[in-house]
């Protein structure tokens, strides 16, 4: 699958407040093809922007993501916007035409199933598809793919697990994210080998970035896609 070399991370990286519409708008000003940002569901099932469990560090807003309504969660301020939800960010990304990298952010004590049900059913209906959707969850992959099997799939990893071949059989994935500094060139030979994109989270020097893609890296994901230039996006 074709990657952007260089993706915004949580939207729009340090361009403006993680997770907003307000940071894929200043990535797309910036020249970015590609963003990526993370998605959970409220209280009442619908799918939102946030990293975290709660809403406390990137918010001014108090408590947990899957305990607060929709209603609530938008009188949380991300900077001078409400918490966005996907069908806003879906919405901005097709405005500005960037390729999406959909994180189904799995919560401890949540039920990443149901996560990707619903993520995957609005996708299905909604989304033009141009991106992946990545998790560290397999049950959440999985479900997403049951309802949105004409999308792509990544699968998120910190360090490649043994079992790699087997979650790509069972999730059709075209890609492999890894942490790029637990990335090994035996490992990149071999997801290669296989077919596979590989990307690399979260590279923030521009040099790293480099050797990166000089090893056979496709992409990867930035707080700093301000030190890219636009030829290299």
């Amino acid at each position: 699958m074709s990657y952007p070399r260089v993706i915004a991370h949580r939207c729009g990286g340090t361009l403006a407040a993680e997770n907003s519409l307000a940071g894929l708008a200043a990535a797309a000003r910036l020249g970015c093809r590609g963003v990526e940002f993370d998605t959970m569901l409220s209280a009442d099932g619908v799918p939102v922007l946030m990293h975290d469990d709660t809403v406390d560090r990137s918010t001014d807003g108090h408590g947990e993501v899957s305990r607060l309504t929709l209603a609530q969660l938008r009188r949380c301020r991300l900077g001078d916007e409400p918490v966005p939800t996907l069908a806003e960010a879906l919405a901005c990304c097709a405005r500005f035409d960037l390729w999406a990298n959909i994180e189904l952010k799995a919560v401890a004590g949540g039920d990443d199933a149901e996560l990707g049900a619903v993520v995957g059913g609005m996708l299905a209906r909604a989304w033009h598809g141009r991106g992946v959707i990545s998790s560290f969850s397999l049950d959440a992959l999985l479900a997403a793919q049951s309802q949105a099997s004409r999308h792509a799939y990544a699968l998120l990893f910190e360090a490649l697990p043994g079992d790699w071949r087997e979650r790509v059989a069972a999730t059709a994935a075209v890609a492999v994210h890894l942490d790029a500094g637990r990335l090994d060139a035996r490992g990149l030979a071999a997801l290669r080998a296989a077919g596979l994109t590989v990307a690399c989270y979260t590279v923030n020097e521009r040099d790293r970035a480099q050797a990166l893609y000089a090893a056979g890296v496709a992409a990867v994901f930035t707080d700093r896609p301000d030190l890219f230039a636009a030829d290299e996006m």
